[in-house]
């Protein structure tokens, strides 16, 4: 008597049971192929698709590519590239000052008292600043393109000088020429409040063991947006200080996550294509838009890139150390082959 569908006949429960080893050998080629470890240049290739033709993120891609040479610095005529920010410097490297209602917050002050006589001071006094009215010199990471002139505008104007302790310790240790005196500490979570401006301060070691990334409101045509400025780009030197880095880049995307932020800054303006962009503000050519204003998608693409790339310089580290280079430039662990950013 038959009850529904017949049951399977020997010769099929036969050529089913043939196939099952070449089944559980193919999940097992499968699973193996998961688990294989990534090349360096798998991360590379996988930040370059990424960033696609996003000339923010390729130039990111680029600049943490090791190999890269120190670039040269040429004259930047400074501008105000938003409402209430203003970007004085050199294509090298650049201080950004916020204008507040009760006066300027500079971060970054170049590389020395002659950068802050010669080309902070009347950068500003040209986009209609009174350097008078620096009232805090925050300086992002302890390497001297950006603590330089600090102690010039402190003399000056009676800025004081913000920094985060372990990088007041390496200055300390080290005694660098123009390093300015121990001032101001920035604590990771601190919010500075000047006028109508609060700043928000993140501790983003891994540049420099007390590298800062700010997070602060920024106003463009009279509309309010939300900027982040990463504190230091090029991958440290040391392996164990490239994963500190990538911890950094992590937490900081949560915390850029959290705030909304839309605008991205950096202070050297050849890690991010900034250049190209503050010269198209100046031509007008972007119209009522603003390219700083990239949107929160690609805020957080722009770290997601910065994360693929140092797990590729993690790994490439690995590579040399075991002389298994998988054929990406190659570059001795322990040492870093950017120097700029």
């Amino acid at each position: 008597m038959s009850f529904g569908q017949s049951s399977p006949s020997r010769r099929a429960l036969l050529a089913a049971a043939a196939l099952l080893p070449l089944a559980g050998r193919e999940a097992e080629a499968s699973a193996a192929s998961a688990a294989a470890p990534k090349s360096a240049q798998h991360y590379y290739d996988r930040a370059a698709r990424l960033a696609g033709d996003d000339p923010v993120l390729r130039a990111l891609v680029k600049v943490l590519t090791p190999g890269l040479p120190m670039p040269s610095a040429k004259p930047l005529a400074p501008l105000k590239i938003f409402d209430d920010v203003a970007v004085v410097g050199t294509s090298f490297v650049q201080a950004t000052a916020l204008l507040t209602s009760q006066g300027v917050i500079l971060i970054d002050a170049m590389g020395s008292p002659d950068d802050a006589e010669k080309i902070i001071v009347p950068g500003l006094r040209s986009v209609g600043v009174d350097p008078a009215k620096i009232k805090y010199v925050v300086v992002a990471h302890g390497h001297s393109d950006h603590f330089g002139g600090a102690q010039f505008l402190a003399d000056q104007y009676g800025a004081r000088v913000m920094m985060s302790r372990a990088d007041w310790n390496v200055i300390a240790a080290e005694r660098p020429a123009n390093a300015p005196k121990r001032d101001l500490e920035i604590s990771d979570g601190q919010r500075l409040t000047l006028g109508d401006t609060t700043v928000a301060f993140h501790h983003t070691p891994g540049h420099t063991p007390g590298t800062v990334s700010p997070i602060f409101p920024v106003r463009w045509k009279g509309l309010r947006h939300t900027a982040m400025l990463w504190g230091g780009t090029a991958p440290p030197a040391a392996t164990a200080d490239k994963r500190t880095n990538l911890s950094s880049v992590l937490a900081f995307a949560s915390r850029m996550r959290q705030a909304g932020v839309d605008v991205e800054l950096n202070n050297h303006g050849g890690c991010d294509n900034s250049l190209a962009r503050i010269e198209e503000l100046r031509a007008g050519s972007t119209g009522a838009t603003n390219p700083f204003v990239i949107g929160r998608s690609r805020t957080q693409r722009f770290m997601k890139v910065m994360e693929i790339m140092l797990r590729g310089r993690i790994v490439q580290d690995q590579e040399a150390s075991a002389g298994t280079s998988s054929g990406a430039a190659s570059a001795s662990p322990g040492r870093s082959t950017n120097v700029c950013c």
